[in-house]
């Protein structure tokens, strides 16, 4: 970058030089999933979003002992014994067969958190 220190030229030229450089390392595109919804498209997922994309496979099935959704005779006890907070840092950093995030790795702490919420829900 060449920057001539000749009154205000200088800024201009050091703003066009940063200009096009980032013009030069911008992405060139974006990946989009279908169905998904990210931060930047809307906001936050719900809990039962997150469910859907990450969480179905075994709290849907009891797949490993995992809770089933909404099954409260799964949760209760679990809840019970151990208070809500500890079955979100279980979420959070795994237990037993339940890997870290759940398998989420780009879910957000509160959509973690809206996930058990969801899963919990006994209606």
């Amino acid at each position: 970058m060449l920057v001539v220190a000749l009154g205000t030229g200088s800024v201009a030229v050091a703003q066009d030089d940063n200009q096009a450089l980032i013009e030069r390392i911008k992405p060139l595109g974006q990946v989009h999933v279908k169905g998904a919804v990210t931060e930047s498209a809307g906001g936050t997922r719900s809990g039962e979003a997150v469910y859907q994309a990450a969480c179905v496979a075994c709290h849907g099935t009891g797949a490993l002992g995992a809770p089933k959704l909404a099954d409260q005779a799964d949760w209760q006890p679990r809840i019970d014994e151990r208070g809500f907070d500890t079955l979100l840092d279980h979420a959070l950093n795994g237990f037993n067969a339940m890997p870290a995030r759940g398998a989420c790795g780009d879910c957000s702490d509160d959509e973690i958190q809206a996930a058990i919420e969801f899963m919990t829900d006994f209606k």
